[in-house]
């Protein structure tokens, strides 16, 4: 079965296909551009060419496969509507991954400290050992987070590696396609029933609506 996979959940707008098979995953092509203000424009270029290089059209997709965030609030929408709404117009399945989890089993065996820009000055955060995450994800500043790893992934890291003090394989900064498929893979191939996408914020987004009454002068 050839499955999408999308996210945008850190500054990168990432489109990747995957067949997966009963003996195994293999990656197809990926495309990546990062811009953090410009997810919307980017996302749907990034699907079409995707598929093109794959060979594919929308039709042979099988699943949809979305990055969950933790992420800042517009851009991850962005993913989490395309991956449901083409979901929906093609009758397949969409299933949701922590984006944080993808970079984890990206970041293979040993215990890895995980963290994306979350803006602020903070991190999102989570601590993995062999590709598992330990705990609920979290945000903090990085002075804040617990440090409890051998080494570090991830645009947060490489942005923070001083405060963390631990080696940072800055070559892996974005959730890779091909992690997120293999975390669904197991959903996928049992046909499991379609995922509501439900983003995972950990914060309110940085736009809100005032509370309070505002008087009027004459």
């Amino acid at each position: 079965m050839f499955v999408l996979a999308l996210d945008t959940a850190t500054p990168a707008s990432t489109a990747a296909i995957a067949q997966v098979t009963d003996d195994g995953l293999t990656g197809l092509a990926e495309r990546r551009t990062v811009d953090a203000r410009a997810h919307g424009e980017l996302l749907a270029p990034q699907i079409e060419a995707t598929l093109a290089e794959a060979g594919l059209r929308p039709r042979d997709l099988g699943a949809i496969v979305a990055g969950l965030g933790p992420g800042p609030f517009t851009g991850l929408r962005v993913g989490l509507v395309t991956a449901a709404s083409l979901g929906q117009a093609l009758g397949i399945p969409t299933y949701g991954v922590c984006s944080l989890d993808a970079l984890g089993r990206a970041a293979g065996p040993g215990r890895v400290l995980v963290a994306t820009d979350a803006r602020r000055r903070e991190v999102y955060f989570a601590t993995y050992a062999d590709g598992v995450r330990l705990g609920e994800p979290d945000v903090a500043k990085p002075a804040d987070v617990p440090v409890d790893a051998d080494r570090a992934v991830g645009e947060g890291a490489v942005q923070y590696s001083e405060v963390f003090g631990l080696p940072v394989d800055e070559a892996l900064r974005y959730p890779p396609g091909a992690a997120l498929v293999a975390l669904a893979a197991d959903r996928i191939r049992a046909k499991a029933d379609s995922e509501r996408l439900t983003p995972l914020y950990l914060r309110r987004p940085d736009a809100v609506a005032s509370s309070a009454r505002k008087h009027v002068l004459q």
